[in-house]
């Protein structure tokens, strides 16, 4: 008999509802953990950039407390990462929230020099790639199928809504008490640390001391799987050009809301409605997109998307008043949040089990870089030109990038073969296959099914 190719379609189960992902137990717990989590961390940022600022009456040291927290993924977000792989993924991620947790009471302490907070606030953040890598590859082991692009969809859309929410307790509370922000963060840390001890099943490590060799060798795997096979490449670099793009509008807020004092909003209020555009459309796209279109249709919408997402952005060439500025930044984030989900799914639907916490390594520190290096060429480019000739051209390359990334996608014989070549890794591997499903069965490896990409931070 022939042997028949996987198809590169969605399976049938489709689409799942947000009902049949939270009737999941361990995806709740992950689910209330990362909200809670998330919204420390914000608050956290407000607070110690107000404190460093209160301390030094400077706002380039203020900025620097900000700054540092993405240093970890900088340096060696992949070899942090790589360290999820060698332990239960519960563990890891109840060890980091209690370390999080310790190190944000220090810094708490009244009268703590500059010096002090710095370093305390970056040995906090280096616990931030292993634990987001045990999350993102626990995530399959939770879920199957539908339900997996789902997850990944809500937990991206908690993640934007803890940003804006995080901020504004954040900023509130630290205006009254910097100290007291950061004990609220440490609280969050506990809570998360908790329900994930006491909600996520205890499972084996993906990889076993019989399998370890130097930790910068396993580093050096994660980005040969990811930039060494053709889907995982593809996948990396629509999601990376995303990023290099979405992120403009929120990284020149500033100058943006205070040419011609900002129109009839103000310059403080349009920096605001400016910077809170983005996640808030991510929020919608995330959660329309991921309810109202069934997996084949979603799939059909990823690229589209990814060429939207840019060309949101191009009418800023017209200098547009600061509420349609933001209009433009909302639409933007929707189409990446519509476009994430799906690229997440296949992402891990075509990589093996064993690779999933560094591969999200190398993913998470690619979205890092590539915002970062957004905000600093366009800025640097800012001072020169006007900010809305930079972002409009900068967009419209944008959609020339996305457009040819989306002409070289792989073809359907090689989408499917790299997914039916990960099903048959992770079926063989325990650590690899999904969890139960919410009826109680073994779901099993998921359905193959094609296209995936990353973020926040698949990445995710």
């Amino acid at each position: 008999m022939e042997a028949t190719v996987p198809d590169e379609r969605p399976s049938a189960e489709g689409p799942a509802t947000f009902r049949e992902v939270f009737a999941q137990h361990e995806f709740r717990a992950v689910f209330a953990a990362g909200a809670l989590s998330w919204v420390g961390d914000y608050v956290a940022k407000a607070a110690v950039t107000l404190l460093v600022y209160q301390q030094t009456e400077s706002v380039a040291l203020s900025a620097a407390a900000f700054a540092v927290s993405y240093l970890p993924w900088l340096l060696g977000g992949p070899l942090l990462a790589a360290l999820a792989e060698r332990y239960p993924y519960r563990r890891v991620m109840v060890a980091c929230d209690v370390i999080r947790m310790a190190l944000m009471l220090l810094i708490a302490l009244p009268d703590l020099p500059v010096q002090a907070v710095m370093v305390l606030i970056f040995a906090a953040t280096l616990a931030n790639p292993p634990s987001q890598a045990a999350k993102s590859a626990l995530m399959p082991q939770i879920l199957a199928g539908d339900r997996l692009v789902v997850g990944l969809s809500l937990n991206s859309s908690v993640g934007q809504a803890a940003q804006v929410v995080g901020y504004l307790l954040g900023a509130a509370v630290a205006a009254i008490d910097p100290a007291l922000a950061l004990l609220i963060n440490a609280v969050t840390f506990a809570l998360s640390a908790l329900l994930v001890r006491l909600g996520v099943r205890d499972r084996a490590p993906v990889m076993t001391t019989a399998h370890r060799s130097h930790l910068l060798r396993e580093t050096g795997q994660g980005f040969q799987i990811v930039f060494g096979t053709p889907v995982l490449r593809a996948i990396a670099v629509l999601v990376f050009s995303a990023m290099l793009f979405s992120i403009v509008p929120e990284g020149l807020a500033a100058g943006w809301a205070n040419r011609n004092g900002g129109g009839d909003l103000g310059a403080g209020l349009a920096q605001a409605v400016i910077m809170m555009a983005n996640p808030l459309g991510f929020i919608l796209g995330g959660l329309l997109v991921s309810r109202l279109f069934g997996p084949s249709r979603r799939l059909a919408l990823m690229r589209p998307l990814a060429i939207f997402a840019p060309l949101a952005l191009v009418p800023a060439l017209f200098d547009p008043p600061p509420l349609v500025v933001a209009l433009l930044a909302a639409l933007c984030g929707f189409a990446v949040a519509g476009m994430l989900p799906m690229a997440n799914g296949l992402f891990v639907q075509a990589l093996p089990g064993e690779f999933r916490a560094r591969a999200f390594g190398v993913m998470a520190t690619g979205v890092q870089v590539t915002q970062g290096l957004a905000v600093l060429i366009t800025g640097v480019l800012a001072e020169r030109f006007s900010i809305p000739l930079v972002v409009g051209v900068w967009s419209a390359a944008g959609v020339l990038l996305m457009v040819v990334a989306s002409l070289r996608w792989p073809d359907h014989q090689t989408v499917a073969s790299t997914i039916a070549a990960a099903s048959a890794a992770n079926a063989a591997s325990p650590a690899g296959q999904a969890g139960p499903a919410p009826g109680g069965t073994p779901a099993g490896p998921p359905e193959p099914r094609t296209g995936d990409g990353r973020r926040r931070h698949a990445v995710s």
